[in-house]
């Protein structure tokens, strides 16, 4: 089975590499998954062989937390409130630190500028009191990043070192030889003996290290928040309540109390909250946060609904199949954690550098020290070294920046409506170059708007004031776009009585004591209305541009035709190449052509039959011009019709 973890305590790549290495050794676990950014882990393993108490066990054996995820998080991780406490107590350490830091650097670094030290710490009378200074300027900045020397040292007790060891090391190595130093000023005969000491003072290192790797921290904090609203915005998508009958009652629930099984009801505005199936009424419903199709979908009794889509018009009663973690609104959210938790190939090299980064580096400082003493040196000369090397290994940012950048990379995309299914599928991205896409709410606006309008025997003015007068009271989402129209062109609305929609058609009613229609073709037909050839062949020419073509009528004569399609966002036109052909040229392997059928809805079933590969060699040779392309798509789609037949 796989189970997700909460893990506390990590704060490098080397800390997840660990915790990832420690609970790989468990028997029976077959794949683990650590996301240092989310504090998350994903663990496959065999329940028959060990359990999530297990598991925990091997992560607290490293000194981290662990606690199994119940999926019931109401907010991203990084959007918690906890995360937001962190972020805010980060920064306080940052301002703190930085303030102190700028003060220490005068005192440290300020002669070597040409700037005045006070009185007291200047000249050689004042070298004890210039470093006792930087000490006490030093502590504060020690003492409110405490956690680094906590958490480091911690790990080095588990014999796990991690970047905190390297930087607790580090600094802590600075601080005390400083204080060394400082005793030794202190207790010298002479001026000029406690002056050979004032070189040896760190107290600046020690805190640069320290305020530098904070506000590496603050930044990565920052960005791991920004990813986390996109998984926010998913979550947001979630109504609270649910308007449940029960026992023949109607109630307001919890979303977390629907059960399966429980009648549902969804009006018009509202967001439905779980995925079902509807039972009772209609609904036009707008998928287009689940699946981008922009335009709202009819639904009727028997047909699926999914958790979070929204419903535009209508009234619906449905019963309740999916709850809970199993909404499709969930899966989703659960895959965009994932694939900020999977590990691209170039991030599990970086974890590899990363886990054996931190013991070479004090091994390499080890052995600096011991060879500077075997030469001869003294130990304050070998010691200097060794926290020299200490010192310029401390801010790493190997096993962080990639990370990060997947992180970041999948919540953007998140974001903006593209879902990675994996952080390798992320890095290999940079070897697209042509990409195949819906068009519809992708490279168009979302919502549909009137691209043309023809009237019949009626001035432009007065076809807009009948189209507004019907369309504003109508709930039909194309009515929408028409009534926008209409009052950009400041037309007038007039007196309507007697209105009526009928389904599937469109709608009538009386203006101005003038009976008027609507609708489709079916709504003409429906009421004896004859379409001239004229009328025809221009809804034909609307419908064959993959736009909707609508039709007015007053007092049984069609006056008007508006076509509803959608515009290029921003209004800037696409360049948009020849599909198949192109692809199958392109591409440079053989293509498969297959037939789908049956029907395109949620969790329906479809039979998809594929034919024999093509190679198409027989065209590779040849320049691709307009009309070899059309030859190319021709035989590809003779083959696909093919198929069709043996359906």
């Amino acid at each position: 089975m796989k189970q997700r973890f909460r893990v506390g305590g990590m704060s490098c790549a080397a800390c997840s590499a660990h915790v990832e290495k420690s609970v790989s050794a468990v028997p029976g676990v077959s794949g683990v998954q650590v996301n240092l950014l989310a504090g998350s882990m994903a663990v496959e393993y065999d329940e028959n062989a060990c359990d999530a108490q297990t598991i925990i066990k091997a992560v607290e054996s490293g000194g981290y937390t662990a606690a199994v995820d119940d999926g019931r998080q109401t907010s991203a991780p990084a959007q918690s409130p906890q995360a937001d406490e962190a972020l805010k107590e980060m920064k306080t350490r940052i301002i703190v630190s930085a303030i102190f830091m700028l003060v220490l650097m005068y005192f440290s670094m300020g002669e070597m500028v040409g700037l005045p030290l006070p009185s007291y710490a200047a000249g050689m009378d004042g070298m004890f009191n210039l470093a006792l200074t930087e000490l006490l300027l030093t502590l504060p900045i020690v003492i409110i990043n405490r956690k680094y020397y906590i958490n480091g040292f911690k790990t080095l007790l588990h014999r796990a070192p991690t970047m905190d060891a390297l930087i607790a090391v580090g600094s802590g190595a600075a601080l005390v030889y400083g204080i060394y130093a400082l005793i030794q000023i202190a207790l010298a005969p002479t001026p000029e003996a406690a002056h050979s000491f004032m070189h040896d003072l760190y107290f600046e290192s020690a805190g640069m290290i320290l305020t530098l790797v904070t506000l590496g921290k603050f930044f990565e904090a920052r960005a791991k928040r920004k990813t986390g609203e996109a998984i926010a915005a998913l979550m947001d998508l979630r109504p609270q309540t649910a308007e449940v009958i029960r026992g023949g009652q109607t109630m307001q629930l919890p979303i977390e109390q629907v059960q399966v099984g429980d009648l549902v009801i969804v009006r018009g505005g509202q967001s439905v909250p779980v995925d079902g199936e509807i039972t009772e009424g209609s609904a036009y419903l707008d998928e287009s946060a689940i699946t981008g199709e922009s335009m709202p979908v009819e639904k009727h009794v028997g047909d699926t609904v999914i958790g979070a889509t929204v419903s535009k018009s209508g009234y619906v009663v449905m019963k309740a199949l999916r709850v809970g973690d199993d909404t499709t609104l969930s899966q989703i959210i659960r895959l965009v954690e994932e694939a900020g938790a999977s590990k691209a190939p170039i991030a599990k090299l970086a974890d590899k550098v990363a886990g054996v980064f931190v013991p070479v580096v004090m091994g390499i400082a080890l052995v600096t020290a011991i060879i500077w003493l075997l030469v001869g040196e003294t130990p304050s000369f070998a010691l200097t070294r060794a926290i020299s090397v200490l010192v310029i290994s401390c801010p790493c940012a190997l096993g962080l920046a990639t990370p990060v950048a997947i992180m970041v990379g999948t919540g953007v995309g998140a974001k903006n409506g593209v879902l990675f299914q994996s952080a390798e599928a992320l890095e290999n991205l940079h070897n697209v170059n042509a990409v195949i896409m819906d068009k519809t709410g992708t490279v168009t606006e979302g919502r549909p708007v009137v691209t043309d309008v023809k009237s019949f025997g009626v001035e432009s003015g007065d076809l807009l004031s009948l189209a507004l007068s019907l369309e504003s009271r109508s709930d039909h989402p194309l009515a929408d776009a028409i009534v926008r129209y209409a009052r950009e062109k400041n037309a007038q609305e007039r007196s309507v009585t007697d209105f009526e929609m009928i389904e599937g058609q469109g709608i009538r009613a009386t203006v101005d004591g003038v009976p008027c229609f609507a609708g489709n073709r079916r709504m003409l037909l429906a009421n004896g209305l004859a379409l001239s050839g004229s009328m025809q062949k221009l809804g034909d020419e609307f419908a064959a541009a993959g736009k909707t073509p609508l039709f007015f009528a007053a007092n049984r004569q069609i006056v008007g035709i508006f076509a509803e399609g959608r515009r290029v966002k921003a209004g800037e036109d696409v360049a948009a190449k020849a599909g198949v052909a192109l692809f199958a040229m392109k591409g440079n392997a053989p293509v498969i052509p297959c037939a789908i059928s049956g029907t395109y809805k949620f969790r329906s079933k479809l039979t998809i039959r594929y034919g024999e590969p093509l190679t198409l060699d027989e065209f590779r040779d040849k320049k691709l011009t307009t009309e070899l392309m059309g030859e190319i798509t021709k035989v590809i789609m003779d083959k696909v019709e093919e198929l069709k037949v043996k359906e």
